[in-house]
């Protein structure tokens, strides 16, 4: 199987042009074909050495995956299931609201954090995904977009825990930040975590610096921990410590992300204790109502219980929006789309 070349850095990929007999700035041709005029293979770049595009298609894959399922919702979004090279399966998201262009992605096959509202680690975690496997994911987002749409916003929030797969994730950001590239400024990049402390301190050490969404789900390390179990070996407190560690080093506020569960975390009694830890802090909270997973025993609270918390939060000087939902008709939430593959197989390759 060809390695994608989404897997090489712009230095790897100059490195490889040089070996070939080619400027490295042949590089920069490749990848503004790659990441900015929407190629389809190889033998579309005609402004590279003929010679060097059949080195490319000896070589490498342009994508790093096939499509196995496209989902397009009433509300415009649009999910990919993807097949990889060794038959294990991912998703991705895009997300239209006025002019922003937002895509979701993968960085692990599964999750090990084992969210007990969230289907991406009902099966547990697989592996990483490759610099190009995450690559790959914008890329095929991209060709789904209409001619005069561009992607203006990249979440890390689909499968996986994102800093539990640093190695890979932060070549990624760089080439999603890179002129030759994407070219997204930072501000346009959310990592979200679960809160991985020591990952958080390295993701704070990069310049530039990309937004960061803690998804905290609870307001105490009690029900934290029945919600997100792997909170038993963090807690709370070195989270928010990290978290402010990271705004003062980056001066980006940090967001928290609360995932109201029916009769579980929703309590007027929550609202006040989440208002207690957050409020002295540069933080915004972004409520998120539970999007149905078939096998997993929670259900968003109704909109009045939502309101209710939303109320008593901004009552007591917390920053805090409710997220719409989008995308419910389509299996949107995370890891819906892959369980249900998994678990039936009735899915079939719609493109390469």
């Amino acid at each position: 199987m060809l390695r994608p070349v989404t897997d090489l850095t712009r230095a790897e990929l100059a490195a490889w042009c040089e070996q070939h007999g080619q400027q490295p700035y042949r590089a920069d041709q490749i990848r503004r074909w790659i990441f900015g005029k929407r190629v389809e293979a190889f033998e579309e770049m005609h402004d590279i050495p003929a010679a060097l595009r059949t080195a490319l298609v000896e070589e490498f894959r342009l994508y790093a995956s096939t499509v196995v399922r496209h989902q397009v919702s009433r509300d415009g979004t649009e999910k990919l299931l993807l097949e990889l090279h060794d038959g294990e399966h991912l998703e991705c998201v895009l997300m239209r609201e006025d002019d922003r262009r937002t895509v979701c992605i993968s960085t692990q096959v599964g999750c090990a954090m084992g969210c007990v509202f969230c289907a991406s680690g009902l099966e547990g975690v697989t592996r990483n995904l490759t610099m190009g496997e995450i690559l790959d994911q914008v890329l095929r987002l991209d060709r789904v977009l209409g001619p005069d749409e561009r992607i203006t916003n990249v979440v890390v929030m689909g499968m996986g825990e994102p800093l539990a797969n640093l190695k890979n994730l932060l070549p990624t950001l760089k080439t999603l930040n890179e002129k030759g590239a994407f070219g997204l400024g930072a501000r346009r990049v959310t990592v979200s975590t679960v809160g991985l402390p020591d990952r958080m301190a390295e993701l704070a050490k990069e310049k530039p610096a990309y937004n960061l969404a803690v998804s905290l789900h609870a307001p105490n390390d009690e029900l934290r921990t029945q919600i997100v179990p792997v909170n038993r070996s963090i807690g709370i407190e070195a989270i928010l410590q990290a978290a402010d560690e990271y705004f003062e080093k980056t001066g980006r506020r940090v967001t928290y992300e609360y995932v109201l569960l029916a009769e579980t975390n929703d309590r007027t009694e929550h609202a006040r204790e989440l208002a207690a830890l957050l409020r002295e802090r540069n933080a915004h909270i972004n409520l998120i109502p539970m999007n149905p997973v078939a096998p997993v025993d929670h259900h968003a609270p109704a909109v009045p219980r939502t309101q209710q918390f939303v109320e008593t939060l901004r009552g007591l000087g917390v920053n805090v929006t409710v997220r719409k939902r989008k995308g419910a008709d389509i299996d949107a939430a995370c890891g819906q789309l892959r369980l249900r593959h998994e678990q039936s197989g009735d899915l079939v390759t719609l493109e390469t």
